[in-house]
């Protein structure tokens, strides 16, 4: 292509097709359109809320948040309305805006996983109709696993995703970086994952110097932010290079059009902007604003000659 000219940005994640590789990233802008003053959810490739279990919940006691260097550390808990108040009431006014949804869910046991899926599958259709994928949180605690996370354990994972076939949509696995995230990895796709999403926030901790103790409500909590980036690009290389054939969204420390090309080429189809949109609520369109420029410049045509080219 000669520089200068539009390239084409769509993409596909498995059999989800999307306009555009940029996204917002689970749990940065609500559950509903709380950001459509600032965006237009319709010219991203998909918004992803904040992920959902099968029942309200409250999250985590105060202080939740924190800045860091690069970056910030949260313990909000997965704070949310409950699946059935968000199908009746979120749902309808994000259809509305004809955004793509992504909906996260979550669940601290197999059950309440399952319970996720089954409300999705029963849910009225034609607010669904914008839903193109269900990314699973399998990031998050688990009380079968004596208080590990999902993603921590290949054989839970797999066991994760197995327990939401139910709800008839692309399930993505949302993984954390661990050492063993490629074993993980390949157990959430034999599950039923049709995508992977990679990574979660890592987890950290700040202490209250003055008062000699953990300064979040919750003790620990996640880091994201710039700080990430690099763990976040080893992740989606090492997984792309050992599981080629398997879509990865990647997400983690992306502020930048120069961010996302280097996830793209690192091995993703799609990226997901996050921890950028708490400073400026325009983040994710100014990513795609600033990866169009990027491709333009440097004669890039179509995005699939970006996708795992630092594997060439």
């Amino acid at each position: 292509m000669a520089r200068g000219r539009k390239p084409e940005l769509d993409t596909t994640v498995g059999s989800v097709k999307l306009p555009n590789p940029v996204m917002t990233a689970s749990g940065t802008v609500g559950h509903g359109a709380e950001l459509a003053r600032y965006l237009d959810y319709s010219a991203l490739g998909a918004v992803v809320v904040k992920s959902l279990a099968p029942f309200e919940w409250p999250g985590n006691p105060p202080p939740r948040v924190h800045p860091v260097p690069a970056g910030m550390i949260n313990s909000v808990g997965l704070q949310g309305p409950g699946l059935p108040r968000w199908l009746a009431e979120e749902l309808p006014v994000l259809a509305d805006t004809g955004a793509r949804v992504v909906v996260s869910i979550w669940g601290r046991t197999l059950d309440e996983f399952a319970a996720a899926s089954d409300l999705l599958a029963a849910a009225d259709r034609s607010a669904m109709d914008a839903v193109v994928a269900v990314e699973v949180n399998v990031s998050c605690p688990n009380l079968e696993d004596r208080g590990r996370m999902f993603s921590h354990s290949a054989a839970m994972a797999n066991a994760a995703l197995a327990a939401t076939a139910s709800c008839g949509l692309p399930r993505w696995a949302k993984l954390s970086a661990t050492g063993d995230l490629v074993d993980v990895a390949a157990a959430a796709v034999e599950g039923g994952a049709a995508a992977l999403t990679l990574v979660n926030t890592l987890l950290g901790m700040v202490i209250d110097t003055e008062a000699r103790k953990p300064l979040l409500g919750a003790g620990g909590g996640g880091v994201s932010g710039r700080a990430i980036g690099p763990v976040a690009v080893r992740a989606v290389y090492d997984v792309y290079a050992a599981l080629p054939d398997v879509p990865i969204v990647g997400v983690g420390g992306i502020a930048s059009g120069a961010d996302a090309v280097e996830m793209l080429m690192a091995g993703a189809q799609a990226v997901q902007v996050g921890t950028a949109t708490f400073a400026d609520p325009r983040a994710p369109a100014q990513v795609l604003r600033e990866l169009a420029r990027w491709c333009a410049s440097h004669g890039v045509s179509r995005l699939d000659e970006l996708i795992g080219a630092a594997h060439e």
